[in-house]
């Protein structure tokens, strides 16, 4: 199953708190939440989940050297010793159902890369706080707008997140390859400068096991399916439907 989730709007981090959580919209093959067993809402909290369960983690947007302190270790945005709050960073949060491959995507209209960084963090927990490498998103010529993420479990606890890339087969529609393994549109053509809209778009899946050990085998189909592009092929049917609501 294949869920698209819109992040409606990107919000300065709150000096009083790092979450905000954002008002989300699930579009198409998604039923009710009734088989959600996470009350866990908060991308700073631990939880421990099964698959159809919901789960809560947030992308922080910045610049590299906020991620760490110094030549210190890299550090989760939930920890308060980043300061990403004062420091310009942007949150955008998500729920996706454990196991289900996911869209989700960030408007560029309400997101400009110039105001909030370059690179971004995929991230979630306190105690077993987790956290993906920084991976740069634009830069003063280009926003890269295909992404996918892989949320790691081990016996239900969010182990690791990784990025990973399929390379340039699957740009279009005006896009460029960048060091021949991102596809990137220019900043010319993005919405926050007047031109055609070019929002960033993540393909979520899941691999491990969840806490009735039962195998999350997502990533392992969108690995087989790599020569495809979830992002291409469903982007034009989510800004149809996401249409009629902006």
């Amino acid at each position: 199953m294949i869920t698209l989730l819109k992040e409606m709007k990107m919000s300065k981090m709150r000096k009083t708190t790092l979450v905000m959580l954002i008002t989300m919209m699930t579009m198409m093959f998604v039923t009710t939440d009734a088989g959600d067993t996470n009350d866990v809402y908060s991308p700073c909290l631990d939880s421990k989940v099964q698959r159809g369960d919901g789960f809560t983690f947030g992308i922080a947007f910045s610049d590299k050297q906020f991620f760490s302190q110094g030549n210190g270790p890299q550090l989760s945005p939930c920890d308060k010793r980043l300061d990403l709050a004062n420091k310009g960073a942007q949150l955008a949060v998500f729920r996706p159902k454990i196991d289900e491959i996911s869209l989700l995507t960030i408007n560029n209209s309400t997101f400009n890369p110039a105001q909030s960084g370059e690179y971004m963090v995929a991230f979630a927990g306190q105690k077993y706080a987790a956290r993906s490498p920084p991976i740069m998103f634009a830069d003063n010529t280009h926003t890269i707008t295909s992404f996918t993420l892989v949320l790691e479990f081990y016996e239900g606890t969010l182990q690791n997140l990784f990025w990973k890339s399929f390379g340039c087969g699957a740009c279009s529609g005006g896009k460029v390859c960048l060091n021949n393994q991102d596809c990137a549109v220019p900043n010319t053509k993005c919405q926050s400068n007047g031109g055609t809209a070019c929002n960033i778009g993540i393909q979520l899946t899941f691999s491990g096991t969840d806490k009735n050990l039962d195998a999350l085998n997502s990533w392992y189909e969108v690995k087989n399916l790599r020569q495809y592009s979830l992002y291409g092929l469903f982007s034009d049917l989510r800004d149809s439907i996401m249409g009629q609501f902006f």
